[in-house]
């Protein structure tokens, strides 16, 4: 299926750590493709020894501010962070999001506290499903703060690594109740899902999370959904967005949500 409303509310730029592209070739990217929301939300990994905060969301909030005036005319660009383990630095993560203004912000967790991030584990060295469940009950203290983020992304994140490259077995079933409970805090405090289209690319050949769980979190109430793509590269964004948006509009929603300044907007899937 091919679909009018092309929008892309995952992008990473040369501001995130393993970005490749500055921010202007993204929105050039964009405008060739005719996209007509981007959102470019770079990583800050909030519990990373190494991270200055301030550094990098004052750059690149004054590149993105200048983007915004230079492609009013052709691409809504909005101004994101993805904010990676937010719960394990609470207060860091309330002042960056006081502190500047963005339209958009994905949470997300990338790794445990105080462990690697889950490409990195060797899992030849532990029990998947406790791992598994640790990470989803992350999630939900996640869920449960529900001013640190517009849109709870990659919901299924280790199963790029613990399915695909690894190819162990797992039984999701056994996080029905947990994936539940988190659903139902995103439906409490009207935040969004995102559906991530880089596992299409990947071994796994899927979205994050995949049609089964959308459809649940349409089932439990949930009324708002973004596409992305998880790009690093300019070449790559959009990548997989159709296919995201007919994973949405398959699983019962017949439009796709932007974030301007943190409200929530409804494009028709059309």
């Amino acid at each position: 299926m091919n679909f009018s409303n092309t929008i892309d509310l995952h992008t990473h730029s040369i501001f995130s750590f393993d970005g490749n592209d500055s921010c202007e070739k993204l929105c050039q990217s964009a405008i060739e493709k005719g996209v007509r929301v981007l959102a470019i939300t770079d990583h800050c990994d909030i519990d990373g020894a190494d991270i200055d905060a301030d550094a990098l969301c004052s750059s690149q909030i004054k590149e993105l501010s200048f983007l915004q005036e230079k492609y009013k005319n052709s691409l809504c660009l909005l101004k994101g962070l993805e904010i990676g383990q937010g719960i394990y630095r609470k207060e860091l993560t309330q002042r960056i999001l006081k502190d500047y203004s963005y339209d958009f912000i994905l949470g997300s967790l990338h790794n445990l506290e105080n462990m690697e991030d889950f490409y990195f584990l060797d899992y030849s060295k532990f029990d998947v499903y406790k791992l598994l469940m640790q990470y989803f009950e992350g999630l939900f203290e996640l869920s449960e703060w529900d001013v640190s983020f517009d849109s709870l992304a990659h919901l299924t994140y280790p199963l790029r690594y613990i399915v695909a490259r690894e190819k162990i077995d797992v039984d999701m079933s056994r996080f029905s109740e947990i994936i539940d409970a988190i659903f139902e805090n995103l439906v409490k405090n009207k935040k969004a899902l995102e559906i991530n289209t880089s596992g299409l690319f990947m071994e796994l050949s899927d979205t994050l999370p995949n049609i089964s769980l959308v459809k649940r979190f349409k089932e439990i109430g949930g009324e708002y959904v973004t596409i992305g793509s998880d790009s690093h590269y300019a070449d790559r964004i959009c990548q997989g967005i159709d296919k995201g948006i007919e994973v949405a509009f398959n699983a019962g929603f017949r439009n796709i949500t932007i974030f301007k300044n943190r409200q929530p907007m409804l494009i028709p899937i059309e």
